[in-house]
């Protein structure tokens, strides 16, 4: 049975973030008997009794809260990637359990598959293979999230889910080089070169790689739907269905914010995972979702936000 996101006790962890702040917004429309976020400084998930304090009561967890980055990020930072995350996601899925929520909702990452998966990438396919090296702390860390979580269901009967969200773009992104995904990196990079009139943008890699990426709303819609209908010990991948080279989305951004220069790929830089496309059946068969917002038209609303930004 569905259930009612109105007469439900609500917190988000990660609710001030990039997906945090949308997603908390479209819950406020279901008027919860109460939605509860908080920061880091009031709660600091990697200790147990922190999450015993932020979910008591609560009727619903959803956990988005993660310590994450680009490929940069990834390779400065892999012990803390891990170690932070790790103990997030086990002290998160613990407490909750322990003090009594009636449904925790883990998100994970397609950072998580294997670095040569089979395209489109099935979720059967998540234990075929190590994850692209870069990649790894981070995706591996929180894949231990469904590993608990489908004990915990399996000894205790708790109803936690598990959903695996392609790479998110949107307004509200993270624009700061030192910890953004690629298409706040490129948008950032092509908006400043207009501006100074640089000749040059260089971008990382050598551009073969492909990307699947899914707006930042549609991600919302597919986890509010999990939330409410799905209650399976499956996890389910959120997509788009759209795949990308990153020398295409290079070339895409630098036209549409007006950048007339050259584009240079720099192939000494690691160019990350060779392909990532989900397979997003098990959403629409499970909860019915599907994402709805064209390519084109979630990067033009991701640039506009930027521009007005800076």
């Amino acid at each position: 049975m569905a259930i009612d996101l109105s007469s439900s006790k609500i917190v988000v962890t990660g609710g001030r973030g990039f997906l945090g702040t949308h997603l908390m917004r479209s819950l406020e429309k279901f008027h919860p008997t109460s939605l509860k976020t908080f920061s880091r400084t009031e709660y600091d998930l990697r200790k147990s009794e922190d999450c015993a304090r932020a979910f008591d009561g609560a009727d619903i967890v959803i956990h988005l809260s993660a310590n994450v980055g680009g490929i940069g990020y990834n390779q400065d930072h892999p012990a803390e990637l891990f170690y932070d995350n790790i103990l997030m996601g086990t002290h998160a899925l613990h407490e909750a359990y322990r003090v009594g929520v009636k449904k925790f909702v883990a998100l994970g990452t397609i950072c998580a598959y294997p670095k040569f998966t089979p395209v489109p990438f099935q979720e059967k396919e998540l234990w075929n293979g190590y994850p692209e090296e870069t990649n790894a702390p981070y995706g591996l860390a929180k894949k231990m999230l469904l590993v608990q979580s489908q004990a915990y269901r399996q000894q205790y009967g708790f109803n936690s889910i598990f959903l695996l969200p392609t790479n998110l773009y949107g307004p509200g992104d993270k624009f700061d080089p030192k910890v953004s995904h690629v298409i706040p990196a490129l948008i950032k990079k092509f908006v400043d070169a207009r501006d100074s009139g640089e000749k040059q943008v260089t971008v990382w890699g050598t551009g073969t790689p492909t990307r699947e990426f899914l707006y930042v709303e549609d991600a919302v819609e597919g986890i509010i739907r999990a939330t409410k209908l799905y209650d399976g010990v499956e996890p389910v991948n959120l997509g788009s269905q759209f795949e990308i080279s990153i020398k295409e989305l290079a070339t895409t951004i630098s036209k549409l914010v007006g950048f007339s220069g050259e584009v240079v790929f720099d192939s000494s830089k690691p160019d990350g995972q060779p392909r990532r496309k989900i397979d997003t059946s098990r959403a629409k068969a499970f909860f019915g979702f599907e994402s709805t917002t064209p390519f084109e038209v979630g990067l033009k609303k991701t640039i506009e936000w930027y521009e007005k930004q800076v």
